[in-house]
């Protein structure tokens, strides 16, 4: 990967979500400070992991927002619109248990045939990191109280809020093993 892609996403996003939809451009830019810090325990893969963190929510941007469900929609717009790197796609398209809320909505087979989820645990796992421990305005959170403030805004009962109870053992499992990572790693 070249550290250019992350400046690159970081374009993409801002240009997509930056005036539509300003919060959620905050959050993806406080993922991506997120992985600014987590991204040794990648190596090699740090500026993918930037970039997929800044790029993760890009799909709900209003102009993109075709089947209504954003990793879908945002993978397909890199994919389509960008060419992007596949493992970039794979990684916005199945971002923090994608596949689980897109059963919800009757869209996990469409998912996993267009954009298959990466062998690479740990990359997948500080791209939950990242996304999980950051709140709305893109500041630091728990895991635990983000999960949390998903259910408060979306409702236990809403189709994001029964996605998020059963991803929620995943997230707190994935953030853990992050953390251990970020522990073992020399800096």
């Amino acid at each position: 990967m070249e550290e250019a892609m992350a400046d690159w996403a970081g374009q993409i996003a801002e240009a997509e979500l930056g005036e539509v939809r300003s919060r959620r451009w905050a959050h993806s830019r406080g993922v991506a400070a997120r992985a600014g810090r987590v991204g040794r325990i990648v190596g090699k893969d740090a500026d993918l992991l930037a970039a997929a963190a800044v790029l993760h929510d890009v799909g709900y941007a209003p102009r993109l927002a075709v089947t209504g469900f954003h990793p879908l929609d945002g993978a397909r717009f890199l994919r389509d619109e960008h060419g992007a790197d596949e493992r970039l796609v794979r990684l916005v398209a199945n971002h923090s248990f994608a596949l689980l809320e897109a059963e919800e909505r009757g869209l996990r087979k469409t998912l996993e045939a267009e954009f298959p989820l990466l062998e690479e645990p740990l990359l997948v796992d500080a791209l939950v990191h990242c996304d999980m421990t950051t709140t709305p305005d893109g500041e630091q959170t728990t895991a635990q109280e983000r999960v949390a403030e998903i259910l408060s805004r979306y409702g236990p009962d809403s189709l994001v809020g029964r996605f998020i109870r059963r991803a929620a053992p995943g997230i707190f499992a994935a953030v853990a093993r992050v953390e251990a990572a970020l522990v073992s790693q020399p800096r």
